[in-house]
């Protein structure tokens, strides 16, 4: 099915406006449908931030039906952190949960995935093909070697989450030289949930969607995972080396908007 390009847009935010609608959107997500909440968080104006807005590029996907003076257009976020925009001694946002040594001392071109979330009435629809195809230029463009970014499970019951969790650990764990580690007070192991009888069909139907179509490219997991207790989620650190891609996966992940969805 193709995603109307008269109806979406895909681009860059451009100013503070467009970062606004970006933020509102994961207000609506992060903490009116999940309930997290952070220090930034502005209630009043419904609108999900933090420190690292500043830094970094916000894709955005756009339904020109909606209104742009009510923030309401921005139905698709993506926000992108290149590693040379790092200030220095600055560091990413996944490390505070999880040790990034191994890609740091990697050499290669680094760029952090975070805060992706999708307007409830585009989930699942042609039109977030779109986004992930402006992505796939970004990268392109950049040159980008490794891709990495938190993505969650929603919950932090252990007892729920232990299949799916073993499963990723036990088939999709990044090489030893290139495999961040779950850090801090949050961390959780493989020998910290509870016994599991091995069941890839509903290991795999109890992963979230995004983590499946990031294995679907050839993704794979840290070692670990993280008790997120402000966003209520389980966090794992998703790692996809775009030198490494299977012929298969590559296609799949520069396919262009142009050439259908």
């Amino acid at each position: 099915m193709r995603a109307d390009p008269t109806v979406f847009e895909t681009r860059l935010a451009r100013d503070a406006r467009d970062l606004r609608a970006a933020q509102r959107l994961r207000y609506a997500v992060f903490v009116g449908e999940m309930g997290s909440d952070g220090p930034l968080v502005d209630h009043a104006e419904r609108l999900e931030r933090d420190d690292f807005d500043a830094i970094c590029d916000h894709l955005l996907l756009i339904d020109r039906r909606r209104d742009p003076d009510l923030l309401e257009d921005v139905v698709g976020v993506y926000r992108l952190l290149p590693g040379d925009r790092l200030p220095p001694g600055g560091r990413f946002y996944s490390e505070t949960e999880f040790d990034l040594a191994p890609l740091h001392a990697s050499g290669r071109r680094l760029l952090e995935l975070g805060r992706s979330c999708v307007h409830p009435d585009h989930r699942g629809g042609a039109a977030m093909m779109l986004i992930w195809n402006r992505l796939a230029e970004y990268v392109l463009e950049r040159g980008i070697e490794l891709m990495f970014g938190t993505a969650s499970f929603p919950g932090t019951d252990l007892a729920a989450l232990a299949g799916p969790l073993a499963h990723l650990w036990q088939n999709h764990l990044a090489p030893p030289g290139l495999c961040p580690r779950a850090i801090g007070a949050g961390r959780v192991g493989l020998a910290d949930l509870p016994a599991q009888p091995a069941d890839r069909r509903a290991a795999m139907q109890a992963t979230p969607a995004l983590i499946k179509a990031y294995l679907r490219l050839g993704g794979m997991v840290g070692e670990g995972a993280y008790l997120d207790t402000a966003f209520r989620t389980t966090d794992v650190l998703m790692l996809m080396d775009t030198v490494a891609m299977s012929p298969r996966h590559r296609d799949y992940y520069v396919r262009r908007h142009d050439e259908g969805t």
